[in-house]
């Protein structure tokens, strides 16, 4: 008894029957599911429906069709197949009757075929022999009638009268008949036995039930219902069979029937039948207590859902051949709306059936799904309209009908609509549009289903019928979502109105059902629901993204992110979302999507992406006791943290704002081109208006000018501004308040356009103050709320006695902070004389304190927040009460409800909306790879707080693993993307995770990010860019870990002086295990298959690392050198790169090398030096190409080293490294010629003498050996520089000897050699060749003229230079004497004109033995060369004479006498060559002479003093013994008479100077008249140009007489101490 109290609580029972009780066979019978409806019904009614707690649908339809009829044996053997045209296949029946021949129904039977006459005789003899038979007359007559037609071979062509017996048999609910008509009703269906003809009139479906004795419809009169189908007929019959006493048997054979007729190829049953059978498939189910008899229904009921989807052919074109139902024919009540139909009688109603094809307007219309019935709404709903009423007495009583569907008392009558009765349609319904709307009822009954609330008992008891129904009934619409899918989205799949034959797709027709199945299912403690409901959101997720934005969006705002937070939820429900969670993860698409879609959509309430990744990384490396305190101070907090946050938090007014662009026939997704600049700008776009929202919650002002800076508020008008402030979600109430509040002009008048903003329209004053009091938080200043009410009065359209109030006063009424609560009559006491000094009428202020008291005005944030959980307190009788209760469980329920409610409150909002606006809701589909960028830098810090915290706090290697690929996966992708900030963070987290500088501290795990860090660097490489560094830095000290731990080094000390812990055993084993060393080889094995650029961030990131080692370890006596040897081996390994990149490699592994290999420790130079050489060997084995210079460049290390390092071991070693390359590879030798003779040139200037005698050595040979390939690669003139060096040696003078010997046996060696290409004696080389050969060689001297320290040297470079001249000058062409004139001669003479080339000598007396020797005898054999060559030299007679001229000019009396000399000696020699020109030009230059010669100062007035006492000493002249110094005579300074007297110092100079003109005058006269004694000069020199000399000294004669006249003059010379004239 108590399972039968049970079973009808679940049985449902239709109201409105006559029946005041029911028998609990009488109330299976009559229970009406959701299933069993074709229109609406309440979802909530209280009919728990069962399912095992175990019961998993199969994961495929092939598999759950192939699991059930494992164990189905007796079944028929059929699958739903299609033949491409909308038509299932026939099948062949089972093999039970496969001897009998088989027979397509037909209604013309032109096929021939006929049933076995067996299998129909079989089952009507035994009813026939049965006691039943014998006691129902009907029974015994229609079964003899039948048999003997079938004996008769006329059955075949009556299938009512042969199905009569069959019905009859099944109501006498005898077991014995009931299987065997039951079975034989199952084998005529496998035989199509069934069908009628496509042409024969269509009925209501299912058809109406056999009416009882007595009872009639008062509808209309029975003639005028049609005959029901015959396809209704067998499905009422068979379903009637079972009830809560149904035997297991009868309910087995009642499951075989069912599917057997729901799955036949031939046979449709449609719309309220289907539901029907469905329902009473999952009733067996549910009601049978044989396991065998649970697995069948289940699984058939598995089978029946799947084949009512799969047979839709969702998307594909139907046929105009294919079966169409006219409906002109069909009577008016088979149009008639099931929502419609309404109750006539208690005792003479029955269920009008719905008609095949059709809708009713509330589930059909497009937008407008429960429209004016939602499923919430309980009291607008008949939970049974459209389905089958079955009678209410025992089945047995029933009248049977006969052939024609008529009873005793005639055919049975339906009740109708009576406004249907004049309604008829002409629109034609394909045998698709009937299955894709069979389809859409099924689910939506399913759906229905789900929504049945449990009570406690029921949550408690996983095998309680509610519970099982549930699960059953969630399992089954989780298995359509995953195997039916495409049908769900198909824009193709569309059901039609039956009032306006406007199309729904049918996604949005199951789209409440499907959102409200997860919003009542979603928050369920039961773990079995949740777990469903989470699977069938991902599911909505994956698959319906597009077409249900908004709803997807409510979901995980309101209900899935929210239960993450709470405090309540337990860790298992977490962890199934998180699961849900790796699922949107692992699928790339979606997951860009999402953020594509909401993180960048303005419109969106909330960065879903962005803000939930958040919450989950920087929670996921806690303990679960940390997060749930976090999550609950979170959720304690409720909505008033997200309005107060930047975070927007959707209120429903915005909902519906936003929801109204959705359009209410969705369309597929446009192909919209996927602008990834578009979204950026989007989401920069949402980023700053969220940023001016926080500025807002914390100083409105702020953040209002922010605002209006950046566009959002489009001006500074009230409007613009109190409308973003009514509109926009996340602004604070509290700061709208306060903002709206304050007494400024500008804040008022932005108060009353808020105000004005709201509609108040046809409100009642407390509502219109409830949607007032909604929009901000009042502050709680008097005066702004007084301002605030004045407004409110203005707008709100209130009576006028309000209006000239609105004092209304009502504090301590809808607020629980009160402690005192006030009364009505102290409210209405307190409002009294507010109306003008008048009282409003107390009915009225009664009426506003009962709608407060029992409705509080609150904040909707309020509302959630103020949720009081249930908490143990203290004390022992609190601990005591609590004992038995899960405090937890009971505080979730509570927020879930109120999160539900809210959901649902949204829900309907969305629909609303949705139903308002056409307008379409776009969804982007992601197709480009750039928007991971601005996802991951959104991202990355949870991301690497989540992934650093479990692998910091846990050695489970499994979780560590994860861990580890997750940073993998993050390096890679800030790799791809160039992040830098991101690369850096995540590579340097993984690098310290390795422990390698806490040897003593390291686990598994470290090992672990070892081998992690290791895999990054190989699969990275190219973008690692530089966080290399931290990769190479690990690699080096795990190569020190490896040297530890096998004892070949000691760990360096602690900060006190202790030695480090060293790694365990195992770990030290592991360090060095084949694994390890080959990956770590491998970072620089494969070195040469990095890029370009990568290769160059790794060679400097490795230098770096091995500049570290060297000085951490530089003054040991084993300094650590594994990075250096690294670099010399990834040098092997890309030898083979093109120049270009070699030579941005060599500018950082040859400065590295400069710097080692000058290290103050000579370990490290020869480790250096030497691994510089075999890189040089290997260098030089390749030919350079030409144009090239690679070799110079790489052996520049040797040179900087042989400079810049002082160890003259190490200097050594640079030359036998030398040497080595020398006598190996000179063949090869190209540019590196230059760089080697640098290397010796600077050792040629080292202090050591062997250096310098082992760096001449290997000149010499080369001189000597490779002259040829000197020359013939370029580097004669770094010959000659090096030679030239040796020659400036002072330190070792036989050396410098040895080198100028070597300088001048060069020119024959240069001549002679075929690759200088000189040519023959007598021929004129090119002027190429002069200047790559001679050149060198000349400018060889002229520098060891100039800068030789050794005065032999000087000499012999001297004489070898003007030697060469004169002996090999013949051959050089004249541009090329121009070039040694101006480039070689004359500029040993340029210390004569300029006191900068004095800084090359190091001390006066330096300068003077090189002027008094080197310079005299250069001037005087200049001179000679000019003699020598005049014709050649001639045209550049002007620059020697110049030369003289400066030479005579000067205070020196040595130097002016040599040049004086020196232009005698050349005018007498080469007096007959001279042009007339010429000795024109030597006039000028005697007159200028005399003129610069001539002492004008003797007659300034200012140097005149007069001076008592001693007079002033002067210097004199110098004397023969000083040194010589270049001092040339400034120009003659004419002073005016107003400028101040010179100085005494001033004045001495020129005194001197004025002595040094009187000696230079006079010798300039000695000269002119020796020259002009001698007669050559005399007669060849031109008159005119005589005359010019006699001029000048004559001249020169009176300005001495002028002088010696002057008698005062003189004496006052005298007087200072000057030599009179």
């Amino acid at each position: 008894m108590r399972a039968f109290r049970v079973d009808r609580q679940c049985a449902l029972q239709p109201p409105g029957d006559s029946q005041t009780s029911l028998t609990p066979s009488q109330a299976v019978a009559n229970e009406v599911d959701p299933i069993a409806m074709s229109t609406e019904e309440d979802p909530t009614a209280d009919t728990p429906s069962p399912v095992p707690s175990n019961f998993e649908p199969p994961v495929s339809a092939e598999g759950s069709l192939h699991t059930t009829r494992s164990f189905l044996p007796d079944l028929p053997t059929q699958v739903a197949h299609s033949n491409g045209h909308g038509e299932p296949l026939p099948q062949t029946p089972s093999s039970t009757v496969n001897s009998h021949p088989t027979h397509k129904r037909s209604l013309t039977m032109s096929t021939g075929h006929t049933v076995s006459v067996v299998l129909i005789s079989s089952a009507l003899e035994a009813i026939l022999s049965s006691r039943e038979a014998k006691r129902s007359l009907p029974l015994r007559d229609s079964a003899q009638n039948a048999l003997e037609m079938v004996r008769a071979g006329k059955g075949a062509d009556r299938p009512r009268e042969i199905f009569e017996p069959l019905r009859l048999a099944c109501e006498t609910r005898s077991e014995k008949l009931m299987i065997a008509s039951l079975d034989c009703i199952s084998k005529l269906i496998s035989y199509s036995f069934f069908a009628e003809e496509s042409s024969a009139p269509l009925l209501p479906s299912p058809p109406p039930s056999p009416t009882l004795q007595g009872r009639r419809s008062m509808s209309g009169s029975q003639s005028n219902i049609p005959q029901p189908s015959l396809v209704d007929l067998v499905v009422h019959t068979i379903t009637a069979c079972h009830g809560e006493t149904t035997p297991e048997t009868v309910s087995l054979q009642i499951v075989k029937a069912l599917l057997a007729l729901i799955l036949s190829p031939t046979i449709y049953v449609h719309h309220s039948s289907l539901l029907k059978a469905v329902r009473t498939v999952y009733n067996v189910f549910l009601l049978s207590t044989d396991p065998v008899n649970q697995m069948v229904a289940q699984g058939g009921l598995t089978q029946m859902v799947h084949h009512v989807f799969t047979r839709c052919r969702a998307g594909k074109p139907v046929e105009l051949d294919e079966a169409v139902i006219l409906r002109s024919s069909v009577s008016s009540e088979t149009l008639a709306s099931p929502s419609h139909h309404h109750i006539t009688s208690r005792t003479e109603t029955r269920r009008s059936s719905s008609v095949p094809g059709q809708l009713t307007p509330d589930s059909t219309h497009a937008g407008n799904v429960e429209a004016e019935n939602p499923p919430e709404d309980r009291s607008s709903i008949s939970p049974e309209e459209g389905s089958v009423q079955l009678p209410a007495e025992p089945v047995t009583s029933h009248p049977p009908l006969d052939g024609q569907g008529h009873g005793e008392d005639g055919p049975v009558r339906l009740s109708l609509d009576a406004r249907a009765e004049s309604i008829h349609t002409h629109t034609e319904l394909s045998t698709q549009d009937m299955f894709i709307k069979d389809a859409f009822l099924v689910f939506r009954a399913l759906c229905k289903l789900t929504m049945k609330p449990l009570n406690n008992e029921s949550e408690r008891d996983l095998k309680s019928h509610a519970m099982r129904s549930k699960l059953l009934s969630l399992h089954l619409v989780l298995t359509v979502l995953n195997s039916d899918m495409s049908l769900l989205v198909d824009p193709s799949a569309l059901i039609y109105s039956s009032s306006s034959n406007e199309a729904t797709t049918f996604i949005q027709a199951i789209n409440q059902y499907l959102c409200l199945t997860l919003s009542r299912n979603a928050v369920s403690p039961v773990p079995q629901v949740f777990d469903a409901s989470v699977e069938i959101f991902w599911r909505v997720m994956s698959g319906m993204r597009t077409k249900l934005k908004k709803e997807i969006e409510v979901l995980l705002h309101e209900i899935f992110i929210p239960i993450l937070e709470m405090r309540t939820s337990t860790l298992k429900q977490k962890a199934v979302i998180l699961a849900m969670l790796l699922k949107l993860c692992q699928d790339p698409q979606a997951l860009v999507e999402l953020y594509l879609n909401y993180d960048c959509d303005s419109e969106a309430a909330d960065n879903i992406y962005e803000q939930s990744l958040v919450t989950w990384g920087t929670t996921s490396g806690k303990t679960p006791a940390d997060q749930n305190g976090d999550s609950g101070a979170r959720s304690q907090t409720g909505e008033e943290i997200g309005h107060d946050s930047m975070t927007p938090d959707p209120s429903l007014d915005r909902l519906a704002t936003s929801a109204g662009s959705a359009e209410a026939l969705r369309q597929p997704t446009p192909d919209v081109v996927d602008d990834p600049t578009r979204f950026e700008n989007a989401k920069q776009k949402k980023t700053t208006l969220l940023e001016g929202i926080r500025k807002f919650n914390f100083k409105p002002k702020r953040g209002i000018q922010f605002l209006q800076e950046t566009g959002f508020i489009p001006s500074s008008s009230p409007q613009d501004i109190a409308r973003f402030l009514l509109t926009t979600d996340g602004l604070s109430k509290v700061m709208i308040g306060e903002y709206l509040g304050e007494g400024d002009d500008a804040n008022v008048a932005i108060m009353h356009a808020f105000v004005n903003l709201l509609d108040f329209r046809n409100s009642k004053f407390i509502d219109a103050l409830r949607l007032f009091l909604q929009a901000f938080r009042l502050p709680g200043e008097s005066q702004k709320i007084d301002r605030f009410m004045l407004k409110f009065a203005e707008r709100s359209g209130c009576p006028e006695f309000l209006l000239t109030g609105s004092d209304i006063r009502y504090p301590g009424i809808d607020t629980a902070y009160v402690k005192i609560r006030m009364t009505k009559s102290d409210f209405i006491r307190n409002n009294r004389g507010i109306n003008d000094a008048e009282d409003l009428p107390e009915e009225f202020l009664s009426s506003i304190f009962d709608e407060i008291q029992h409705n509080e005005i609150r904040m909707k944030d309020e509302i959630d927040a103020a949720i009081n959980l249930p908490t143990a307190g203290p004390g022992l009788a609190n601990v005591l009460a609590s004992v038995g209760r899960d405090l937890q469980k009971e505080a979730y329920m509570l927020q879930s409800s109120s999160i539900a409610n809210k959901t649902e409150a949204l829900f309907k909002t969305l629909m609303r909306s949705q139903r308002r606006s056409r307008a379409g809701e776009q969804f982007f589909s992601a197709s480009h790879f750039v928007h991971v960028r601005p996802m991951f830098e959104v991202a990355w810090i949870p991301f690497l707080a989540g992934l650093s915290g479990p692998l910091q706090n846990t050695d489970d290697l499994e979780v560590v693993d994860l861990c580890l690929d997750g940073f993998k996966n993050a390096i890679r992708i800030v790799c791809f993307f160039d992040l830098e900030l991101e690369r850096n963070a995540f590579v340097t987290t993984l690098g310290k995770f390795t422990f390698l500088n806490n040897l003593g501290e390291m686990k598994a795990k470290n090992m672990e990010a070892i081998k992690a860090l290791l895999d990054v660097a190989v699969s990275e490489g190219n973008n690692l860019k530089g966080s290399w560094r931290e990769v190479l830095s690990c690699v080096s000290q795990l190569e020190h870990m490896q040297l530890i731990s096998s004892g070949l080094e000691v760990p360096d000390s602690g900060k006190k002086g202790r030695p480090k812990k060293l790694p365990n055993e195992d770990l030290a084993n592991e360090s060095r295990s084949t694994h390890i060393t080959v990956a770590a080889d491998m970072v620089f094995s494969l070195s040469h298959h990095l890029s370009g650029t990568a290769i160059v961030d790794f060679v400097r990131a490795l230098c770096d690392v091995s500049w570290e080692e060297i000085q951490s370890s530089g003054l040991s006596q084993h300094p650590r050198l594994f990075s250096l040897q690294k670099l010399v081996e990834i040098s092997y390994y890309n030898m083979n790169r093109i120049r270009l990149e070699w030579s941005n490699l060599w500018d950082i592994l040859g400065e590295h090398f400069n710097q080692v290999c000058c290290h103050s420790n000579p370990r490290v130079g020869f480790f250096a030096l030497d691994s510089l050489r075999q890189l040089s060997m290997r260098f030089l084995e390749k030919e350079e190409l030409p144009h090239f210079k690679f070799q110079k460049d790489f052996l520049k290390p040797f040179e900087h080293t042989m400079i810049h390092n002082a160890n003259p071991d190490v200097r050594d070693m640079v030359l036998q490294c030398l040497q080595q390359m020398i006598q190996a590879r000179v063949e090869n030798m190209r540019s590196g010629w230059r760089t080697m003779f640098g290397v010796f040139s600077a050792a040629s200037k080292v202090l050591t003498e062997r250096i310098a005698n082992s760096a001449f050595e290997i000149v010499s040979r080369l001189n000597k050996d490779h002259f040829a390939a000197i020359v013939r690669h370029g580097s004669f003139a770094d010959l000659t520089v090096c030679i030239t060096e040796f020659c400036k040696v002072s330190k070792y003078q036989k050396l410098s000897l040895l080198a100028i010997a070597m300088l001048r046996g060069v020119i024959p060696v240069m001549l002679s050699s075929p690759e200088c290409a000189l040519g023959p004696e007598g021929q004129s080389p090119s002027e190429d060749g002069m200047i790559r050969f001679w050149f060198p060689v000349l400018f060889g001297f002229y520098d060891i003229i100039m800068n030789g320290e050794d005065l032999e040297v000087r000499r012999l470079a001297l004489d070898s230079l003007f030697t060469t001249l004169k002996t090999r000058g013949d051959s050089f062409p004249i541009e090329f004497w121009d070039t040694i004139c101006q480039e070689l001669l004359f500029p040993i003479f340029a210390v004569l004109k300029s006191s900068q080339d004095l800084s090359r000598f190091s001390t006066h007396e330096d300068m003077s033995v090189w002027l008094s020797t080197t310079m005299i005898q250069a001037l005087r054999d200049l001179v000679d060369l000019y003699t020598f060559y005049y014709e050649t030299l001639e045209r550049s007679l002007d620059g020697l004479l110049d030369l003289l001229c400066v030479c005579i000019c000067q205070e020196n009396d040595t130097l002016a006498r040599i040049g004086t000399s020196c232009l005698q000696q050349f005018l007498e020699n080469n007096a007959r060559k001279l042009s007339t020109t010429r000795w024109e030009r030597v006039a000028s230059t005697f007159v200028k002479l005399f003129r610069m010669t001539t002492p004008h100062q003797l007659f300034d007035e200012t140097l005149r003093v007069e001076i008592d006492g001693n007079a002033v000493d002067f210097d004199t002249p110098d004397s023969p013994g000083q040194a010589i110094l270049p001092a040339p005579l400034s120009p003659t300074n004419e002073r005016s008479p107003s400028e101040v007297k010179p100085s005494l110092s001033s004045r001495r100079q020129v005194f001197k100077q004025i002595i040094v003109k009187c000696v230079l005058q006079l010798l300039l006269i000695e000269t002119t008249n020796d020259l002009l004694r001698n007669d050559a000069v005399y007669q060849t020199m031109p008159p005119d140009q005589l005359l010019r000399l006699m001029g000048v000294l004559d001249h020169s004669y009176q300005f001495a007489r002028m002088f010696n006249d002057d008698k005062e003059l003189r004496t006052g010379l005298w007087k200072v101490g000057e030599p009179a004239f």
